[in-house]
């Protein structure tokens, strides 16, 4: 199944990495970080060869306090800038994100393991986003008038004002999608933003920080730290005006608590177990390529991608052998070009997560159809993208999100069955339907326990519909991004009523029951005459 190929031609520094990561790009980078200068460091390792790659000051508590003086200081000014300029600089950095693609492609892969493919989806991610909130803030954030409290004697405007400064951490399994995608949003809402990524991809981080400032954005309103969540996580919380999390559920639930604590709100995409649905009159060949697509990017370590797959009865065959004849075609190795299909896990601690749900499965019955085994003769964390079939509520991968190569296959018989299957799980963040009838699929859809579901497609039709919103139910968390939503949760909004003439209280020449009457008949007539 897998064979390893050859990287582009590496930079003199001796690290297998590509030429375009020199260390003075390092150096750059890693300064942006908001500490002392005399901090502590750490050294991330490249999961492709498991050679050193970034070299971090470490943020303390006191440095997370010291960025959030200094944003709040930047915020004020940063609202008060006219929407039209702070469009200007978000289209610059879209402009700057394509330009520089190259570059930003190589970090990824470097710290992520990800193969360039879907290290490009993530540029696209930022071109689309960076575009739309540059475009539409100005509608989103204007004052709307609304209905007042008696027609046409109250004028009543809805405003929306920034937040101050919110605090995004950011996970390391989309280095830049998670991390500037929530950053443009807070950041053209008029907000501030003080940001934890993930130590493992925060040079990635700390790329889409330089650009953004080459764009234009005025100092101190965006500010990365570096630091165990352990560590810095209560300065990140203690100090917020808003949290925008992505990670695990279990961290989400703290989070939660916290913010509800401190009375300021949190959004949270956390967790899932991702179930697809193929129904009796899919197109299987369609099917069995949008399975691979589902399951296998990123080495399976996004928070959207198919963990569950359930098959009619009728067509479970001709599926499985459909997919499991492509999955075993996939190319799987170290690349920083296009010629690869499925990289590396980032951490060890994932490739030990995936080793033990499927060795546990194997133990206790589950039969694997493709991979099943890490691989590393190619490099330490790679493990071969794997397909079982036999799972049963016992093993571990039953029920529990892998965020790996590794999916299960089930059967059903009846649609209300595969629909029943589906929603059994506290998770609820995406989801994937297949028929060749739409009308179908969509009315199946519209039945799954999912923040986003797509028919005929993995993921990317929900979450690159971003006038849309996107997020999870239960304990996949909780707000959305995207849309209206995703840039009016960094806001507060204020409503501004001017009476005039008269208000709900008698004048003086007429008695309170006199007022009483004349009122109730006003109601009644509103309602006759179908006013809202």
């Amino acid at each position: 199944m897998a064979t390893e190929h050859a990287p582009r031609p590496t930079a003199a520094h001796g690290r297998g990495l590509p030429a375009s990561i020199t260390p003075e790009l390092l150096q750059r980078l890693t300064a942006r970080v908001s500490s002392a200068p005399n901090a502590a460091r750490v050294t991330t390792s490249a999961p492709y060869s498991g050679h050193p790659l970034g070299d971090f000051p470490v943020s303390t508590p006191e440095d997370v306090e010291v960025a959030f003086s200094r944003a709040r200081a930047a915020q004020a000014t940063w609202a008060a800038t006219p929407i039209e300029e702070r469009k200007r600089i978000m289209l610059r950095f879209h402009d700057l994100v394509l330009a520089r693609q190259e570059e930003v492609l190589d970090l990824m892969q470097a710290e992520n393991g990800k193969t360039r493919r879907d290290a490009f989806l993530e540029v696209v991610d930022i071109g689309i986003v960076s575009r739309y909130y540059a475009r539409n803030a100005a509608k989103y954030l204007s004052p709307k008038r609304r209905r007042g409290a008696i027609p046409l004697l109250t004028h009543t405007t809805e405003l929306r004002h920034p937040k101050g400064v919110v605090t995004v951490i950011s996970p390391w399994n989309y280095p830049l999608s998670m991390a500037a995608s929530d950053a443009i949003a807070a950041l053209m809402a008029g907000n501030a933003v003080v940001q934890k990524p993930d130590t493992q991809t925060a040079l990635t981080a700390l790329w889409s920080l330089d650009l953004m400032y080459e764009a234009g954005l005025p100092a101190d309103v965006w500010q990365i730290v570096v630091g165990r969540g352990s560590s810095i996580g209560g300065a990140l919380m203690d100090n917020a005006d808003y949290m925008m999390f992505t990670g695990s559920t279990a961290s989400g639930r703290q989070i939660a608590s916290d913010a509800g604590r401190r009375l300021i709100g949190a959004s949270l995409e956390l967790g899932g177990k991702n179930p697809m649905i193929v129904l009796d009159d899919a197109d299987i060949e369609k099917a069995a390529a949008g399975a691979v697509n589902a399951c296998f990017p990123s080495a399976g370590q996004l928070c959207v991608s198919v963990e569950r797959l359930y098959v009619a009865e009728s067509v479970r065959d001709q599926f499985v052998a459909a997919f499991v004849a492509r999955t075993k075609k996939l190319k799987i190795g170290a690349a920083y070009d296009y010629s690869v299909d499925v990289g590396s896990l980032t951490t060890p601690s994932q490739l030990k997560t995936v080793t033990e749900h499927v060795d546990d499965a194997v133990a206790k019955g589950a039969t694997v159809l493709a991979g099943g085994r890490a691989r590393p003769d190619l490099g330490p964390l790679f493990y071969e993208p794997t397909i079982l079939t036999d799972v049963t509520p016992g093993m571990t991968v039953y029920d529990h999100e892998t965020f790996g190569p590794v999916v299960s296959i089930y059967s059903f018989r009846h649609v209300e069955e595969a629909v029943a299957r589906a929603n059994a799980t506290p998770y609820g963040l995406n989801a994937s339907v297949w028929s060749r009838n739409g009308a179908r699929g969509r009315a199946v859809a519209a039945r799954v326990h999912a923040g986003t579901v797509n028919v005929n497609e993995a993921f990317a039709a929900a979450w690159g519909s971003i006038d849309a919103p996107m997020g999870g139910m239960g304990d996949s968390g909780l707000g959305r991004r995207h849309g209206a939503e995703g840039i009016l949760k960094y806001t507060e909004a204020q409503t501004v009523a001017h009476q005039r003439v008269q208000g709900f209280y008698p004048p003086d020449r007429i008695s309170p029951e006199t007022w009483a009457t004349l009122l109730t008949g006003t109601l009644k007539i509103m309602k006759a005459v179908g006013v809202r």
